[in-house]
Order: C-alpha cells, then structure tokens, then sequence
C-alpha cells in the first residue's frame, strides 16, 4: 500500500512500517516520529536510528533490545527514555525498517 509521508509517496505495510528500506529519509523519519508521540529526534534517537540501520545491513535481520545494548552500546534504560511503550517498534519504524518479529 502506498502512504504519502513528508511529501514523499512511500510503499508501507497495514501498520506503517516501510517496505522499502531505500525509500526513507531523514524528513520521512521526522514525521513519522512526530505521528508516535516524538517531537523532535535528539543526538541519542539518531544513534539509535543509525545502529539499527548498519546492524540489519550488516546482518539482514532487525537487532533484539539485548544486542541494541550490548552491540550497539545503547543501555536498555536509555532506549526506553529514548522510545517509551515499546522501543523497538518506535525506533525500527521510525528507521524505515520492517516491524520486530519479537514484537506483537
């Protein structure tokens, strides 16, 4: 299904979620953020954004809140600062990823 967000025509999932990774941007996440309840992303957002980005290129598969501590040296604390009521479906969605296997 496609989805205009930030002016861009985007293709997204029932949920939201991008279907195609190649299709993001900084202003697309920015309003997507902004539709979860985040109004601005900080320094630490985008170290979040970014180390999931590199992890699913480097490993094709979305990181787990554990390797996002432990990996990416984000603590699990800050994440839920970061991303509060679910962190990793905020953040992955926010990042232009598929949504978290783990997550319902």
């Amino acid at each position: 299904m496609e989805k205009v967000i930030a002016g861009y025509s985007v293709d997204v999932t029932e949920e939201g979620y991008l279907t195609n990774k190649d299709q993001w941007n900084k202003e697309i996440a920015e309003v997507i953020a902004k539709e979860l309840g985040i109004d601005e992303l900080t320094e630490g957002h985008w170290k979040v954004i970014e180390f999931l980005q590199k992890d699913f290129a480097e490993t094709e598969k979305l990181p787990t809140i554990r390797r996002v501590k432990n990996v990416g040296g984000i603590a699990t604390k800050e994440l839920y600062q970061l991303y509060p009521e679910g962190p990793l479906l905020k953040a992955t969605k926010i990042a232009g990823l598929s949504k978290p296997v783990s997550c319902v």
